[in-house]
């Protein structure tokens, strides 16, 4: 078990006092055009909010027929796929494939090097497959780490009820802990990832390990935040303080059928330097990330001769 996780659940049984943090930002998620005919609602990553370590990316992605997002390739980061709608196909070149399904989630730690293709199932009937996209930076000593792959199906994701089964809030936890539910996902640094279901108008206060960036993205309906009575409604990024005495975060479904999700992370010390899909920790690793990538070595040795089939057939 790594230290930050063992550390969080210590935290979470110890904490007695429920000081909520505030919303310090908003962002706007605006749908455009991504990969292959999709379309995404991007905030972390875009040009308002460029900066959340360990954060680098968030899209809200809808992929339509004849849309997706072909073969690709990665280094230095974490993606997170997370279906709210449909299902995803997937296949990469260290010999993972399946299918995520409608609250299913992949976490694929790209590691030194792996080239992947993610595509959309429309099958009759089905909706259009939308999900949630989260890359994570890994610290700078996984970042050459041996790809690794983690895939948990809808009935795979513990769910937790802060007010029994019965009440009207339900909370999938697909990474980390929440009101005394765990994860079995294990991922590289720590990180909580939390799907956070209102069928009424009621509120929850969920604990964060102090020093943690943490924020949430609006799916659906209205919310508010700690005693801020201004409500949030959908596709928004609401990025949280962080202050010392803060043990967590109160939030309200102003409206029924709201719908969120809560993320924190462990910050990293690092700099980041971004070229694409490869994530370093200055330029000259971007340098010999492309050169690797161009002549098939460290990681990359698939790189000219894979290819998938899912986004070829």
């Amino acid at each position: 078990m790594s230290k930050s996780l063992t550390f969080a659940r210590r935290f979470s049984q110890l904490t007695t006092m429920s000081i909520s943090r505030s919303v310090v930002k908003k962002v706007l998620a605006v749908e455009t055009p991504e990969g292959d005919g999709a379309l995404v609602r991007r905030s972390i990553g875009s040009m308002n909010l460029r900066n959340l370590t360990p954060f680098l990316m968030l899209d809200h992605f809808h992929v339509t027929k004849g849309a997706g997002f072909p073969d690709h390739p990665h280094r230095g980061q974490a993606t997170v796929t997370y279906m709210l709608e449909g299902a995803s196909r997937h296949e990469d070149s260290a010999g993972h494939q399946g299918t995520i399904e409608n609250g299913g989630v992949q976490w694929m730690c790209a590691g030194r090097g792996i080239i992947h293709a993610e595509m959309p199932v429309h099958a009759e009937g089905a909706p259009d497959p939308r999900g949630l996209q989260l890359w994570i930076d890994l610290p700078k000593q996984f970042k050459m780490v041996e790809p690794s792959y983690q895939e948990l199906g809808p009935d795979q994701i513990p769910t937790a009820y802060p007010d029994g089964p019965d009440g009207a809030v339900k909370i999938k936890v697909i990474s980390g802990i929440s009101h005394g539910v765990e994860s079995p996902v294990r991922p590289l640094g720590g990180c909580w990832y939390f799907h956070v279901i209102f069928s009424g108008k009621t509120a929850i206060f969920q604990d964060i390990p102090p020093s943690w960036t943490a924020f949430i993205y609006t799916i659906k309906g209205k919310v508010t935040v700690g005693s801020e009575d201004v409500p949030y409604d959908a596709f928004h990024t609401l990025v949280f303080s962080n202050n010392a005495n803060e043990t967590g975060v109160s939030i309200t479904a102003v409206e029924d059928n709201t719908e969120f999700v809560l993320i924190a992370g462990e910050p990293l010390d690092q700099t980041v330097v971004q070229y694409g899909p490869f994530v370093m920790t200055n330029r000259e690793e971007i340098q010999k990330t492309l050169i690797d990538y161009q002549t098939g070595r460290n990681g990359f040795e698939k790189a000219h001769t894979w290819r998938s089939k899912i986004a070829y057939q």
